[in-house]
């Protein structure tokens, strides 16, 4: 049997920011490395899949919610979320779990509780990069409803 899931969104700290950042990046760059290798020419900004300005740019959006993600009391990754009260419609912007804690379900759970935190939202939209593989199993998985 599979044990729950421990996780909790917790509102970005000011303080933690640049940790964000940094983590968010880690988590980018070692999907990447890990499809392409170290030959990658994907990256935005000195040898980063995903840049600060990037980041920061979706963190500091109007409608913006930026959470850490805690599995047991560590920080695990990180979400950012816009929602549009007039459309009932959200974007998920950035969502990323540390590379040290892949393949568990924290991603689904954190999810999870993203929906449970907003259950006006009708449509959410997503995109990842093409080659992360693990974001878009996660994505069909948890978030895609087939169209028919």
């Amino acid at each position: 049997m599979i044990d729950k899931i421990n996780v909790k969104l917790v509102p970005l700290d000011p303080t933690d920011r640049n940790q964000f950042v940094l983590d968010n990046q880690e988590a980018f760059k070692y999907s990447a490395t890990e499809e392409f290798g170290m030959r990658d020419d994907h990256f935005e900004v000195d040898g980063e899949i995903i840049s600060r300005d990037t980041i920061e740019h979706a963190i500091d959006e109007p409608n913006a919610e930026t959470y850490r993600i805690f599995n047991d009391g560590q920080v695990v990754g990180g979400v950012v979320i816009r929602i549009d009260k007039d459309t009932l419609r959200g974007d998920l912007d950035l969502l990323f779990v540390s590379p040290h804690v892949h393949s568990r379900g924290i991603g689904h759970a954190a999810w999870c509780e993203v929906e449970r935190m907003h259950p006006e939202v009708k449509v959410w939209e997503t995109m990842t990069p093409y080659f992360e593989k693990r974001n878009i199993h996660f994505f069909r998985q948890s978030l895609w409803i087939p169209y028919r």
